[in-house]
């Protein structure tokens, strides 16, 4: 292994046990309680390698928000089986996004809630989030994957994706994360209401 290689995976390393150091914080302490002590300790790195990676606690948080969307999305991806039936899959792939937010209701509720504190950069992160999933969701739909007769609008996609982060959210307000599984069902009719079928 080159110690360019080498390098590498320990920036990578260090960058992943910060992540997961901001999200025991935060889970711990909320997001405005926390501070850079706080995740370089349960990250187990030095206040350097933290400010290596990031500027301020707020880009860690951004940068903790896109890898656990990111994560939530690659469930959505996987949980698509062509072999099954359009309804099906709808069912199956938006319940599987829900649980993956599920397992972890302290982080979503930072998560959610927190990001839109963050003023501007917030605000941009959950829209390039937000934009990724409509993007999944006009692929997966309009190329047939699901349904031959099913098309979406890029219009309707987002108005699906803010749909089911007001769903999120208000679960959230009402101390509610741990049913998010629940969601499921005004989502799945959502999406049937919202995509146009031939």
């Amino acid at each position: 292994m080159t110690q360019a290689l080498r390098n590498t995976e320990t920036t990578n390393s260090h960058r992943h046990r910060l992540l997961e150091g901001m999200a025991r914080a935060v889970a711990a302490k909320g997001y405005a309680e926390t501070t850079i002590g706080d995740i370089v300790r349960e990250a187990a790195v030095s206040r350097r390698t933290f400010y290596e990676h990031f500027a301020t606690k707020a880009d860690c948080l951004v940068a903790l928000y896109e890898a656990s969307s990111h994560n939530a999305l690659n469930v959505l991806r996987a949980a698509i089986d062509p072999t099954r039936g359009w309804q099906e899959q709808v069912e199956t792939a938006i319940a599987a996004y829900f649980g993956c937010l599920a397992q972890n209701p302290v982080l979503v509720r930072t998560l959610f809630i927190e990001i839109l504190g963050l003023g501007a950069p917030g605000l941009a992160a959950r829209r390039r989030v937000n934009d990724e999933i409509t993007a999944f969701m006009l692929t997966v739909i309009n190329d047939g994957s699901i349904s031959p007769a099913a098309t979406l609008s890029p219009e309707m996609a987002l108005a699906i994706v803010g749909g089911m982060n007001e769903l999120v959210l208000h679960a959230i307000e009402s101390n509610r994360v741990d049913q998010l599984r629940r969601l499921t069902a005004p989502a799945v009719q959502l999406m049937r209401a919202l995509t146009r079928t031939a």
